[in-house]
Parts: C-alpha cells; sequence; structure tokens
C-alpha cells in the first residue's frame, strides 16, 4: 500500500513538473529512470505512463526478459525487463538484482505496440541541461542505444531510443 502511494506521488509530482516545463518552457527531453544497477534515459515523446507492476500474469515459452502480461487501462500489454532484455541484446549486463518490485513504463500509443518497460526505480526528469559530457552512440552497439551522459555527480547515463526499440526484431521476437 506505501509502495502505490509513494507510486502516485512520484507520477503526481512528474506531471506537474511536465506540465511546469510546457507552460515555462523549460525542456525535458528525457524520462530518466534505472534499472539492474544502470542509469537510462528514455524520451519523453517516446514514453508513455507510468504504473506499479501489479498483476503481473506469466506467459510461458517467452524469451527470459520478458516478464508476462499485465492489464493497462482495459488493454493487454507485454511488460519487457528493461536491464535483462538489454543485458541479452548487446547492452550493458546487469548489475543488481532484479527486484520484486519496480514500475512500468508503458511505450508511446503512436508506437503502436503494447508494451511497457519494468524499470527499477523511477528519476525524475531531465534535460540537456542536466548533463556536462556527452558521447555520441557507439557504432558498433545496438541500433536503440543512443549516446551517454555524464552528469554534474558523475554518474552516466545511456539514452534508449525506444521508437527504434520498439521495431527491432530482438524485442518483437518475444518466443523461444
Amino acid at each position: 500500500m506505501a509502495n502505490s502511494e509513494a507510486l502516485q506521488e512520484l507520477q503526481s509530482r512528474l506531471a506537474s513538473r511536465l506540465q511546469a516545463a510546457r507552460s515555462e518552457g523549460v525542456s525535458a527531453n528525457w524520462l530518466a529512470v534505472k534499472a539492474g544497477g544502470r542509469n537510462y534515459l528514455l524520451p519523453l515523446s517516446q514514453s508513455g505512463e507510468i504504473y506499479p507492476l501489479a498483476h503481473l500474469q506469466s506467459v510461458p515459452y517467452t524469451r527470459p526478459w520478458f516478464m508476462g502480461v499485465i492489464n493497462i487501462r482495459g488493454g493487454l500489454f507485454g511488460v519487457v525487463d528493461l536491464a535483462d532484455f538489454l543485458a541479452h541484446n548487446g547492452g550493458a549486463s546487469r548489475l543488481a538484482p532484479l527486484g520484486a518490485t519496480g514500475s512500468v513504463v508503458s511505450l508511446n500509443p503512436a508506437l503502436e505496440v503494447n508494451c511497457a518497460l519494468r524499470v527499477d526505480a523511477l528519476a525524475g526528469l531531465r534535460g540537456t541541461d542536466a548533463f556536462k559530457t556527452t558521447t555520441p552512440a557507439q557504432a558498433d552497439g545496438p541500433e536503440f542505444l543512443g549516446g551517454q551522459f555524464v552528469d554534474a555527480q558523475g554518474e552516466s547515463w545511456q539514452e534508449i531510443n525506444v521508437r527504434v526499440l520498439s521495431q527491432a526484431a530482438s524485442f518483437l521476437g518475444i518466443g523461444v
């Protein structure tokens, strides 16, 4: 119950910050999330809503990173553990064990993929001004991985192009 209330409070704060950013002209480019002990940036224009991970139904004969399905607003959404997917598909390996709780970030409905990404924690909104250095995407890395950003505290953040991710064959192929 406390986790649900904390998530609702965080969602409310993020929504108010996003609204303030729109009205004040402040640019918030990404939703910052933590998954598997690493930091990721999801473009706001490609991200949907945030929900608690609840009532997950497992699906047999799927890849290890496909956690199952949940009901979001009456629709069935597949849930992909972001850290495990990246570890299995050319991204960084998981640094922290999978926790029992977490949140899911649905993909923007415009992407036309009923999917949500499971993350360990939400870290707020970030704009380009939050970072002091940027490294372009690696040429030999997966096409859905964008640049690396380092913030003022020295933490590294990996951008994920959710649109490209949602169309990648490795992401769409959940069956074993």
